[in-house]
């Protein structure tokens, strides 16, 4: 059979139910390497560490954030990708290839705009493939070469803020335990009497807000 009959009674092509399915398949993967999500979800991991917190917030809140802000953080690209790409090919303006080059080349803009040279400079080394010295030449590497760049920087700054997120809870477990040994209380742990002191400064400084709001304009 060269279609497929769907619910509306509409004849679907083939390879259409097959290239939509492959989609769906690589999608959770595109989120992960291809969006904000990676700098988001690592930044939550490391300020609940910092914390000393266990399962608090729990890891589907953290992934729920971390999804919504990616969204908020991804809304243009994907608004470009549905006028530019999708709406052509769904009414069949373009063919299938022109829809994957369209689509492709908001999110190479994205990601390139976020990586830093010498991630890409090593990646094009690696490859065999001389670097590109103006952005229209960085636009027509292939995303073999720009995905892992941009997931390389995205590790990087995402350490960085973790590094950050550690100081200041850092400075107040070293002054609890300074006072709990001049106190002699050696057997009490110092995180027992830190979190509150911990969870006080974060909700003074409206930390979730501050947090949020640095890393939306850590974007560029």
């Amino acid at each position: 059979m060269d279609a497929l009959i769907n619910v509306n009674g509409e004849n679907v092509q083939t390879l259409q139910i097959l290239f939509v399915t492959t989609l769906l398949t690589l999608l959770p993967s595109m989120v992960v390497m291809m969006t904000s999500f990676t700098r988001y979800i690592i930044s939550f991991s490391f300020l609940r560490s910092a914390m000393g917190l266990q399962q608090n917030p729990p890891n589907m809140v953290l992934v729920g954030m971390a999804l919504f802000l990616t969204l908020f953080t991804m809304s243009p690209v994907i608004s470009q990708i549905q006028t530019t790409a999708y709406e052509p090919y769904v009414a069949e303006e373009i063919t299938q290839d022109e829809f994957l080059e369209r689509a492709k080349a908001p999110l190479k803009e994205f990601m390139l705009d976020n990586t830093e040279q010498s991630a890409l400079n090593m990646f094009c080394q690696l490859a065999g493939q001389e670097t590109p010295t103006d952005p229209d030449g960085a636009m027509s590497l292939p995303l073999r070469i720009i995905v892992p760049s941009f997931v390389t920087t995205e590790l990087k700054k995402a350490f960085v803020i973790g590094f950050y997120l550690y100081i200041p809870f850092l400075l107040i477990d070293v002054v609890v335990a300074s006072a709990l040994m001049s106190m002699g209380m050696i057997m009490l742990p110092p995180s027992m009497i830190s979190m509150p002191f911990k969870l006080l400064l974060f909700i003074t400084l409206d930390g979730w807000q501050l947090l949020f709001s640095r890393l939306i304009q850590g974007f560029n």
